[in-house]
C-alpha cells in the first residue's frame, strides 16, 4: 500500500528550499507548505488482527477479507482502540463487526443507514447492531445525523458518497439536500478528528450524477464537496487501485463487480473551525 504522507512530504521540501536560500538570498520559496495533519500513533496492528480473527464474525464476512482489506484500510486511518466512531452507510455491517471489535469495550461505534434500506437489508443490520455491545444503529438521511456537535473521532464512508444522487427504487431518497451533508458530517466530527472516504472511481470530469447510474463518482467531486464544507484534505492511498477497470461501467456489471477501481481519502476538520 502506498499512502502519501503530506506532512512528510511538507517537511522534506522545506528544508531543501531552506538549503537553496543559503546560496539565493532573497528568492521566495519554491514549495508551498502542504496542508496539515494533526500528529497521530499509527493502529494498533495486534488489535487489528484479533478483530479480523474473531471467530464471532460470518462466515460470509471473512470470504470477503481479501477483497475489502480491513486492516489495511485501519491503518491508513490510524484509527485507536477506545474511540468513537460514526460509520455512515454501515449497510449489512461488514466493517461494523470488525471496528466494533477493533474499538473495544472503551469505544463507541454509531452504525448508521438511510431508513429506505430496510427494503434491501431487511432486519440484518439491526440484529447485527443488537449483538454487539458497543454498537448502536442509527436510521437517518445523510444530512440530518442525530449525533450532537462534536460527538465523534472519526467519521467513514464507505463505498458511499456516490449514493447521494442514488434514489431506491421504492422512490424514498436518502438525503434531503445534497449540499448539507458534508457540512453535517463535519459538525459531528470533533475538531481534528478525521473524515474517510472509499468510492468507486468515475474517469476525471465525469458529472457527480453518475453516482444515481453507474454507482461511481469522480474522487475530484468528494475533494471539492468536503474542501468546500471546510475539511482539510491529508492522505490518500493507492491500496484499491486497479488499471484493468472500465470507469464507465456499473459497478454491478460482472465483468468489474468486485474488482472496480476504488480511491480511498482522508480528510481532517481542523482545531479551530474557520470564521
Amino acid at each position: 500500500m502506498k499512502t502519501f504522507d503530506w506532512l512528510a512530504a511538507g517537511t522534506a521540501a522545506l528544508l531543501l528550499t531552506a538549503c537553496a536560500n543559503q546560496k539565493t538570498e532573497g528568492l521566495p520559496p519554491a514549495v508551498a507548505p502542504p496542508p496539515p495533519m494533526a500528529a497521530v500513533s499509527g493502529a494498533d496492528t495486534a488489535a487489528i488482527d484479533a478483530a479480523i480473527a474473531s471467530p464471532d464474525r460470518p462466515e460470509t464476512d471473512v470470504e470477503r477479507d481479501e477483497m475489502r482489506k480491513p486492516a489495511e484500510v485501519i491503518e491508513f486511518m490510524a484509527l485507536q482502540p477506545g474511540e468513537t466512531v460514526l460509520e455512515m452507510e454501515a449497510g449489512g455491517g461488514y466493517f461494523t463487526e470488525i471496528l466494533s471489535g477493533y474499538l473495544g469495550a472503551d469505544g463507541k461505534l454509531y452504525m448508521q443507514n438511510p431508513a429506505a434500506f430496510d427494503t434491501f437489508l431487511g432486519d440484518s443490520a439491526t440484529m447485527r447492531a443488537d449483538r454487539l455491545s458497543n454498537v448502536e444503529y442509527m436510521k437517518s438521511d445523510f444530512d440530518e445525523l442525530p449525533l450532537d456537535d462534536g460527538a465523534v473521532d472519526v467519521v467513514t464512508w464507505f463505498q458511499g458518497p456516490h449514493e447521494l444522487w442514488y434514489t431506491p427504487e421504492s422512490g424514498e431518497a436518502l438525503v434531503g439536500n445534497i449540499d448539507a451533508t458534508f457540512p453535517e458530517i463535519l459538525r459531528v466530527l470533533k475538531p481534528g478528528g478525521s473524515f474517510v472516504v472509499l468510492d468507486h472511481r468515475a474517469s476525471a470530469g465525469t458529472p457527480a450524477t453518475s453516482g444515481g447510474d453507474t454507482h461511481r463518482i469522480d474522487p475530484q467531486v468528494v475533494k471539492d464537496m468536503a474542501e468546500e464544507a471546510g475539511f482539510v484534505f491529508v492522505a490518500e492511498s493507492d491500496l484499491f487501485v486497479n488499471p484493468a477497470d472500465d470507469l464507465d461501467a456499473n459497478v454491478f456489471d460482472p465483468k468489474v463487480r468486485g474488482m472496480t477501481d476504488q480511491f480511498l481519502l482522508k480528510f481532517e476538520k481542523p482545531e479551530a473551525a474557520p470564521e
